[in-house]
């Protein structure tokens, strides 16, 4: 049994690892680009650099640290979906601060890993609802990464396009 719990904890550990980098990544994209361009959107359907910080910020904040607390206090709770296009156009993201909301994003982001190292290694197989599906506190990690890979991959995209724009 302790042969498992260490490899869940290493499993865990290289997640947030890999976690703990994209604060910095986004960072050094807004240093990549000049200030007048963080608005610029490279396509009609395509986000802006500051929408994308607002939005990583906000789905940190409104989602991931809202669903694993639950994940780890109630019993199967049914996790709420974050709609990122809806409430982008709420808050306005054009309009915000790029930078203020990285360094919102890096505070949250270090609230989310200080409650995933919390963890012992049988809270990732606490469930939960989400879409429609049961997923566990390990699914929710492999997703909240996933997501971090789209959005790297969106951002180094759009810095291509309005590099050579």
């Amino acid at each position: 049994m302790a042969t498992v719990a260490t490899g869940v904890d290493a499993a865990l550990a290289a997640a947030i690892g890999r976690l703990a980098t994209m604060p910095a990544f986004v960072q050094s994209a807004l240093e990549r680009l000049a200030p007048g361009a963080l608005a610029t959107r490279p396509g009609p359907d395509e986000w802006a650099l500051v929408e994308q910080a607002c939005h990583l910020r906000d789905v940190e904040r409104d989602a991931f640290l809202v669903r694993v607390p639950r994940m780890l206090s109630e019993t199967l709770p049914d996790l709420e979906p974050f709609f990122g296009d809806d409430v982008a156009r709420e808050r306005d993201y054009l309009a915000q601060d790029a930078r203020g909301a990285a360094r919102d994003f890096t505070a949250a982001r270090a609230q989310l890993i200080a409650l995933l190292r919390s963890t012992v290694p049988a809270d990732l197989d606490r469930p939960a609802t989400f879409a429609g599906r049961r997923i566990t506190l390990r699914d929710l990690v492999a997703m909240i990464e996933e997501h971090d890979g789209e959005h790297r991959a969106q951002i180094e995209a759009l810095i291509g396009r309005i590099a050579t724009g």
